[in-house]
């Protein structure tokens, strides 16, 4: 993969610079963002809280996993190949298609290009070298505000055959403004059907080509989508049989 760094830490590297400590992140070959990390503080990241337990005081630096340099080890140079191969053999260039690999605790992802999603899904599924049969998850993830590529959508694929798991994971062009938009997988796995609506749901990326992106946990008229870091952490009252609990922001503050 052209897409491959040293993968040493940051700050070992010669004349580079390490990740900014707010959480940029690192850079694809065009110097665009393409595993972003942010730092941590409390043990959820509420502050304001009259919290007494020690744990509003934790602090975690930002952290992403570098680009992987070959060899990957195992498995993971072998299915590398066969899927840079099988690009090849549709015209697709893995530079452009596959923007970076990452191999991290024991687990390999493949950062991928949302133009060439489908075919390197079909790829996977029907290369001979690959048979990644299953995918077992379509889910989103959102970064943040103040962290470049904040949105990103991950795919995690199976092959029964030769039982391994990959994940394919895409970062979005977006930046809180207008919709993210990204090309379903439906076509070529129809389990990701439910995923991709509980992604639309929770963090509103819209899946084109998906037969009835609708609704999938929240009511059809719900307002917002609420796995979203800029979703406001309000909320309605749960009703129980003789209690009721209020919203988040309206219960009782310790001080």
């Amino acid at each position: 993969m052209s897409a491959v760094s040293d993968q040493r830490p940051p700050e070992q590297r010669t004349g580079e610079q390490p990740a900014e400590a707010d959480g940029t992140g690192q850079r694809g070959p065009g110097g665009e963002s393409v595993v972003a990390g942010r730092s941590r503080r409390g043990m959820f990241g509420v502050q304001g809280s009259g919290d007494t337990s020690g744990y509003g005081g934790l602090r975690l630096p930002a952290y992403s996993p570098p680009a992987a340099e070959r060899p990957y080890g195992g498995w993971f140079d072998e299915v590398a190949d066969a899927l840079l191969e099988g690009l090849r053999g549709k015209g697709i260039a893995a530079e452009e298609a596959v923007r970076q690999v990452t191999v991290d605790r024991g687990e390999i992802t493949f950062y991928v290009d949302p133009r060439h999603l489908v075919e390197v899904c079909r790829t996977f599924r029907d290369d001979p070298a690959l048979r990644f049969e299953l995918c077992s998850s379509v889910s989103g993830v959102d970064h943040g505000e103040d962290v470049p590529g904040r949105l990103h959508s991950v795919v995690h694929l199976t092959s029964m055959t030769y039982r391994r798991r990959v994940r394919v994971e895409v970062v979005l062009d977006w930046d809180g403004a207008g919709t993210p938009r990204l090309p379903s997988i439906v076509d070529v796995y129809p389990t990701a059907d439910f995923h991709e609506r509980e992604a639309w749901d929770m963090f509103g990326i819209v899946y084109d080509g998906h037969p009835a992106l609708t609704r999938i946990l929240m009511p059809d008229d719900w307002d917002g989508h609420p796995q979203r870091k800029d979703y406001p952490l309000g909320g309605i009252p749960v009703e129980y049989k003789g209690a009721e609990i209020p919203p988040p922001d309206q219960r009782r503050a310790y001080t």
